[in-house]
Order: structure tokens, then sequence, then C-alpha cells
């Protein structure tokens, strides 16, 4: 009597032509913002504001849950990938925009909100109120104009 199993792996190769979904946000951007993440940098950045909030006034509760989050952010990437919408405008690029030049409303320019992206641009993104608004909602409006763009097409 043989008592060898068989562990070989099933034929899971897909089909031809198959391209994986693209990306909405990256783990490796998850990870370099992290390195910021007692600001709540990578938090906002996968959509979780809430606690990026809470993350930036306890400078990540008291850099206790910064550190946990290392371990964290692989998760927080699945989730954004299922959540959000890939499309024309990449999230990250949109971040990165918002984060450095977002006073300046160039990522409002970028998501083609030409009105906004004016007077963010005249008014310092609304005195600095607007800026701190796109923290809270840059995913959504990025995830809203990829369904836009996905539906026209």
């Amino acid at each position: 009597m043989s008592t060898q199993l068989d562990h070989s792996q099933p034929s899971t190769s897909p089909a031809p032509g198959y391209l994986p979904p693209p990306e909405t946000h990256s783990v490796v951007i998850g990870y370099i913002v992290w390195i910021f993440g007692f600001f709540g940098a990578h938090r906002f950045y996968y959509g979780k504001q809430i606690t990026g909030t809470i993350w930036f006034f306890t400078l990540g509760l008291a850099g206790i849950g910064w550190l946990i989050d290392l371990f964290l952010i692989p998760g927080m990437d699945r989730r954004a990938q299922m959540r959000f919408t890939t499309g024309p405008v990449d999230y990250t690029i949109a971040w990165i925009l918002l984060t450095f030049l977002g006073l300046f409303g160039i990522h409002r320019f970028y998501l083609e909100k030409w009105f906004t992206g004016v007077i963010y641009l005249l008014t310092g993104g609304l005195f600095g109120l607007g800026w701190l608004y796109d923290l809270w909602t840059l995913n959504e409006q990025v995830d809203q104009y990829n369904r836009r763009a996905a539906s026209t097409n």
C-alpha cells in the first residue's frame, strides 16, 4: 500500500491574451509614503481618511500604529485594488501632484477640473482648506473620473 501523495499543482495559467487588471495603487509607493506614515500619508493614499486623520493628529498613535502598519500595507493595497476603478487617471500620479503641488491645484488640472484648478492656483488651494478636502476625497474623485471614462467607451 502506497502512502505517497500527489502534491502537483493544477495548471492555473491564464488564457492566451489574458492581461491582469492594472493596479490602482502601488504597494511600493505605499511603503514609501509609510515613511511619513506618522502623519497618516499612507492611510490617506489607500483611502482610509478617518484613520489617516487620527494618525495625523496622534503621530501614528504615538508611533505604535505606524509600526504596525508596516505589516498592514499589503492588505490595504489589496483592498484599494478591489475598491477603486482603474482608468485613464492614475491614482499615484494624482497623489504625487496633490502632495507636492496641491496648493497650486495641479492635481485638479490633471483631473480636468479646470475651473477649480484655476481657483486653487489663485487662492493657494482655497487657503489650504481645499487641499485638506482633497486629502479626504482624492481617491473618490479619481475613481469617479475613471468610472465616467469607462462608461463612455
